[in-house]
């Protein structure tokens, strides 16, 4: 008796296993796909629920995009996706009974979306947007190969936060490249870095083919060069201050300083984090202030610092922008006050002295360079003129001895004839 119990047993279960093996009736296809855009990049696929659906099943739609990208169940009956229409995008979408990808689907409807029209080799390349420092966005790009120079490009932008797309005014050439920089402005809160920015670059005369670009706004920021204050010298190494970032956050940046040094040929270069300034070593008022801790500098050199800033993975999806390097500033080991006053008064003394001297060996080096040059008629005036005057001085002489003699013997014979006549 017990042997036919136990076959009885064992056919129950194979009964039970064949009827959970058998396969699960398979949902008709979804109907009336259909796929539409907005705004710029924002491309949304519509459906309906199949019909002739088993009543006692609760429809998901199982979704994905070509390659099977993007996998997603979900009982709505639309879906959506920011992507840059440059290429030709397909959704397939599909119907089952469960939440459990390995039941069947249905049969995949598939509704595709063709890229704008134009030749491909028009559109513009290297479509590049960078956030400075949370303030404005600004977009570069190159000319499409088959362009006219004098084409005239328009950008249009739009993010969540604004009612309209929008266009930048303020396009410039940059060299081969164009520019145009714009305000995403109006951000509803501190959540806009789940957002992004579309971007489309088009001609006015819609010649060329439109390029379209996405920018999540936790990514692609640059942050403005940090501004050094100040730098001071302790025991424990060479401390900065500089002026705290308004736009961000302290854990969200990376810092970097390098300090050149003047009895070394290479500069060195090392990453500092911002630290909580202690106000038992720093003098003045620190608010907003940031502080680095240098080690290793030699405080008896010159040191010439810089600081640069970028974003970390902490806060944004990228950490390769790093900012500009600030503007320089120099420090060295403080010299004697004494001495400097003595080398103030000493100084100017010497430069007089040394122009002194300098001016009466010049004067004296132009009469060695440049000698006085004889006068010819100098010489013949010497040789001839002078001689003549001699000559007449001479003979001035003899004519005025010889008439004073004269006159005398006259008055002598006169003065002899009264005396004889009387």
């Amino acid at each position: 008796m017990e042997l036919p119990v136990r076959l009885c047993g064992l056919w129950a279960l194979l009964l039970c296993a064949g009827v959970d093996a058998a396969p699960r009736e398979t949902q008709p296809p979804v109907t009336n796909l259909s796929v539409s855009v907005e705004n710029l990049c924002t491309v949304t696929w519509t459906w309906n629920p199949p019909e002739g659906a088993s009543p006692n099943c609760s429809l998901w739609y199982f979704s994905h995009f070509g390659n099977k990208q993007d996998k997603q169940i979900a009982p709505e009956t639309h879906r959506s996706k920011e992507v840059p229409l440059n290429e030709s995008i397909c959704l397939q979408v599909g119907s089952q009974c469960s939440t459990n990808e390995s039941d069947n689907p249905s049969t995949l409807v598939e509704k595709c979306i063709s890229p704008p029209e134009g030749d491909p080799e028009s559109a513009v390349t290297e479509l590049q947007c960078v956030w400075h420092d949370l303030n404005y966005m600004k977009c570069t790009w190159l000319p499409g190969r088959n362009t006219s120079p004098d084409t005239n490009y328009t950008l249009y932008y739009w993010h969540s936060s604004l009612g309209k797309i929008l266009q930048c005014e303020n396009i410039h050439r940059e060299g081969q490249r164009i520019s145009c920089s714009f305000t995403p402005t109006k951000m509803k809160d501190s959540s806009f870095e789940q957002q992004s920015v579309q971007v489309m670059v088009k001609d006015n005369a819609g010649k060329i083919r439109p390029s379209f670009n996405i920018v999540p706004l936790d990514s692609h920021v640059q942050p403005d060069p940090p501004h050094i204050k100040r730098l001071f010298f302790q025991r424990d190494g060479l401390y900065v201050l500089g002026k705290k970032s308004q736009n961000f956050r302290s854990r969200c940046l990376s810092y970097q300083v390098e300090v050149n040094n003047s009895q070394t040929e290479m500069p060195l270069i090392l990453s500092v984090e911002e630290s909580i300034c202690d106000h038992s070593k720093f003098e003045g008022n620190l608010e907003g202030t940031s502080c680095f801790w240098v080690p290793g500098v030699l405080s008896d050199t010159l040191n010439t610092i810089r600081m640069r800033v970028k974003t970390n993975k902490i806060c944004y999806k990228d950490d390769e922008l790093w900012s500009n390097w600030s503007p320089a500033m120099s420090i060295a080991k403080k010299t004697n006050s004494t001495l400097y006053i003595i080398l103030l008064l000493i100084i100017p003394i010497i430069v007089a002295g040394a122009i002194i001297v300098l001016l009466l060996y010049l004067k004296r080096l132009k009469i060695i360079i440049f000698p006085p040059i004889p006068d010819p008629g100098k010489i013949f005036k010497e040789m001839f003129g002078d001689q003549n005057d001699d000559t007449l001085h001479w003979k001035k002489y003899d004519i005025y001895e010889k008439q004073t003699k004269e006159e005398t013997d006259s008055v002598v014979l006169i003065e002899n004839l009264k005396r004889t006549s009387q």
